[in-house]
């Protein structure tokens, strides 16, 4: 296409695009429903100290942090005409399915019952630790890097006085949930103790109020929980890290095996193969690889029993899904119920009001520069640049969302255009894994 018309086309969609956001924001102002203005930015109670283990039943009065209704027990959708109707025979603690990139909560379940996580909260774990080691940074493993590891924990089988690349070690932790793989990270990070702390510190920056880690690898402790609200925090920022997206959408890979010596006395390294242990991206008997699927993590334990967060495009919509701890007895009952869900917000989509939003973290509410770059690749908060609060109201009346995954603030001539009282933002959508786009 010549240089002319290139130009003049980029004009006319930004133009477009102008106005389209301009309407938006009056027709948001002039119709939005009293539940999306009680749940933006709500200020949240003091958090509550977790209990031992999970309760039989949802507290009667849970977090408010995404909206009023998700503070609500049981099942929150606003159904609008024409929109199917939930799935009956759903069976999970809690679930909720929201928009990957506006935020929009289209329906949840105890969306903030605070239950033990198992290696979901392996999402948060990446997603505080990810920016901090290269991925071609290598670690000789010392017998000290394993100390802790709990008793029945799934391993990716790392080795003492092995050699690995952080690259290895992060394949370990995503595809094979490898607690051992997690240990080591943490004792690159300075210890568990020290990789707890920077974990909690992070949930409370996403303002993931439910969550309370005890163990970096979501192995069974006492007081340690998260809800489904929280892990859907955890997926949406961690998959704006390139590094987390690939890892997250990998069905298998090749590990590095032990170091060993042959009859001729050559030192010989191989490997071995690993594979995902999402379901949903795999398959498995009786279980299809759902389509558009591209992550995020699974994880199962005597308390918390099997939870999932995962994530799916379809038509261009991206719709995250959290389900924890269905009572169903049956094999892969937690993918089945995910994969329903799946369903159903992408049939929802247009045809429901939002029950609630996934708050943007606190960098981003307040306008601190998050530290990330434009691509949000750095690990940093929200939308991975710096935001007001009028930028952060003007995205969320043009359907941009606030924190949005992936979407990145890309200024046309550095220069934000300023629409009588309003704000307008370019923003590009979220960059899916060419893996999940391939699959399709």
């Amino acid at each position: 296409m010549p240089a002319m018309k290139k130009t003049a086309k980029s004009s006319l969609l930004v133009t477009s695009a102008t106005l389209l956001s301009f309407s938006l924001a009056l027709t948001a102002t002039a119709t939005a429903p009293a539940v999306a203005a009680s749940a933006a930015f709500s200020a949240d109670k003091p958090k509550p100290s977790p209990s031992a283990s999970p309760s039989a039943t949802p507290p009667a009065d849970m977090s408010s942090v995404g909206g009023a209704l998700l503070a609500q027990p049981g099942t929150q959708a606003n159904l609008g005409t024409g929109a199917p109707v939930l799935p009956k025979d759903l069976s999970a603690r809690s679930w909720i399915v929201a928009d990957a990139e506006s935020g929009d909560v289209l329906a949840a379940h105890n969306a903030h019952w605070r239950l033990p996580p198992a290696s979901t909260l392996k999402m948060l774990f990446a997603d505080t630790l990810l920016p901090k080691f290269p991925k071609k940074q290598k670690h000789k493993v010392v017998p000290t890097d394993l100390a802790g590891i709990g008793a029945g924990s799934s391993m990716v089988g790392v080795k003492e006085d092995e050699t690995y690349t952080v690259h290895d070690l992060w394949l370990g932790v995503f595809l094979r949930s490898g607690n051992d793989a997690v240990h080591v990270l943490s004792a690159m990070n300075g210890g568990v103790d020290r990789t707890v702390a920077d974990m909690n510190a992070r949930a409370e920056e996403l303002q993931a109020l439910d969550t309370n880690v005890v163990s970096p690898d979501g192995y069974d402790e006492k007081r340690q929980v998260s809800s489904a609200y929280d892990l859907t925090l955890f997926a949406r920022s961690g998959l704006q890290n390139e590094d987390f997206r690939e890892y997250c959408s990998t069905v298998r890979a090749k590990f590095p095996g032990e170091t060993k010596k042959n009859k001729k006395g050559k030192t010989t390294r191989g490997s071995f193969e690993i594979q995902n242990t999402n379901r949903l991206l795999t398959g498995d008997y009786g279980l299809d690889a759902y389509q558009g699927i591209a992550g995020v993590k699974n994880g199962n334990t005597t308390n918390a029993g099997a939870t999932f967060t995962g994530v799916a495009e379809r038509d261009g919509r991206v719709l995250l899904v959290t389900v924890m701890n269905p009572q169903k007895q049956e094999h892969d009952e937690v993918y089945k119920e995910t994969a329903k869900l799946l369903d159903w917000g992408f049939k929802a989509s247009g045809k429901v009001s939002p029950v609630g939003e996934l708050v943007p973290p606190k960098s981003a509410d307040t306008g601190a520069q998050p530290g990330a770059n434009a691509s949000g690749e750095a690990g940093g908060s929200g939308d991975g640049a710096a935001k007001s609060k009028a930028v952060a109201a003007a995205s969320k009346t043009d359907g941009s969302g606030s924190g949005g995954v992936g979407i990145a603030l890309a200024i046309t001539g550095g220069v934000l255009a300023l629409l009588a009282a309003g704000v307008f933002l370019i923003n590009r959508r979220w960059p899916l894994p060419e893996l999940m786009r391939r699959r399709r």
